[in-house]
């Protein structure tokens, strides 16, 4: 299938398939291919499947935090005339998603997380490598994953692009620092919605502890994971985790 992004005014996205709505978020480092076996599978499922490109490194610097990245979603959703929709996130994505629904619960169905932050917020700003030659970053990027191969040359070549562009990296903290302020263990318990948590059981970014308080402070959750796999489950093993987000949807009709 191919994924061609979607440019229209000041969105860019990628989006396929008809039938109810699953917006997808993507990390801090995340590329929107590292969902292409969500998009490719749950497309032909009876779902739209829509991957915007959020702003992160594209907002002014004041604005560059969880909140200012919330509210891009929502104009998003109301450009795309989407009321509600079951939001996926991934690491930041995550998070995104549940500051959005904190404040936009009636246009939230359900809550995917996978790898997501939004409790434990230290590994943002440390595991993020601000400087290093190429087989550093390669280094670092590998760790992300269970398995090193993983962490294709054009990941490591995006990651170490990224760390080599100043702007990018002041943003990068800055999105870092707004994390830890918008701590979400407190709201969780208001969030009555049905929330599925698919985690590495070997993840070193978010660790396996912060999935099972995730889902001891929401009400509605249940947690699935999958084993010799680290902080992307999606990349990883994209088959056993359409599954189990399949069974979770039928199972809870949505």
């Amino acid at each position: 299938m191919s994924n061609t992004l979607i440019k229209e005014g000041k969105y860019s996205y990628i989006e396929a398939g008809e039938g109810k709505p699953i917006i997808v978020l993507h990390g801090l480092m995340g590329a929107l291919s590292n969902f292409d076996g969500v998009l490719n599978y749950f497309s032909t499922k009876g779902y739209k499947v829509i991957i915007p490109e959020l702003p992160i490194y594209s907002l002014p610097l004041l604005k560059t935090n969880v909140k200012s990245i919330s509210k891009f979603l929502k104009e998003f959703m109301a450009f795309k005339k989407i009321e509600n929709a079951v939001l996926l996130g991934n690491s930041l994505g995550g998070h995104i998603a549940l500051y959005f629904t904190k404040l936009n619960l009636k246009n939230v169905k359900g809550l995917v997380l996978t790898g997501s932050s939004g409790l434990y917020e230290k590994s943002m700003g440390d595991t993020y490598p601000k400087r290093g030659n190429y087989d550093y970053i390669k280094a670092k990027t590998q760790e992300v994953f269970y398995n090193p191969e993983v962490a294709t040359k054009e990941i490591v070549d995006e990651v170490y692009a990224s760390v080599n562009d100043r702007s990018r990296v002041i943003k990068t903290l800055a999105i870092a620092k707004s994390a830890i302020r918008h701590n979400m263990a407190k709201d969780l318990p208001d969030m009555h919605i049905p929330a599925c948590i698919i985690w590495g059981k070997n993840d070193t970014v978010t660790p396996p502890e912060v999935a099972v308080d995730f889902e001891k402070l929401l009400p509605d959750a249940k947690l699935y994971w999958i084993d010799k796999c680290g902080h992307t489950p999606m990349m990883e093993h994209p088959e056993e985790f359409n599954k189990i987000l399949e069974n979770w949807l039928t199972e809870r009709n949505l």
